[in-house]
């Protein structure tokens, strides 16, 4: 629970950040759901597969100050995350894309 006014401020930009994502993947599951009991058409529709790739240990450590840090240390810290990340999410969902999602989006956005 944020209790500082800058931990409060990131807390808010984070809600309002994800509002928009939210939406979004509300009405993925509703298109989903529909397609799955057939009252949609296959031909008219396209199921979509989700995934994601996350940090959220790494970037729980840093502060909201971060938003503002432009250093290249900083910036090149973030692209190796990345980069890490993403090669990690391929050894294990390579096989997942474009056949199945890898990501549970009820849990996460809903």
């Amino acid at each position: 629970m944020p209790r500082a006014i800058a931990d409060i401020i990131d807390r808010v930009n984070t809600l309002s950040f994800n509002t928009s994502p939210t939406r979004e993947m509300r009405m993925i599951r509703f298109v989903t759901d529909l397609l799955d009991r057939g009252e949609l058409s296959r031909d008219r529709f396209l199921r979509l597969y989700i995934h994601a790739i996350g940090a959220e240990e790494e970037l729980a450590r840093i502060d909201a100050r971060s938003k503002l840090n432009a250093t290249p240390r900083f910036l090149a810290w973030l692209f190796e995350l990345g980069r890490t990340k993403a090669n990690a999410f391929l050894a294990a969902h390579f096989d997942d894309l474009g056949v199945r999602s890898s990501t549970d989006v009820d849990r996460m956005f809903l």
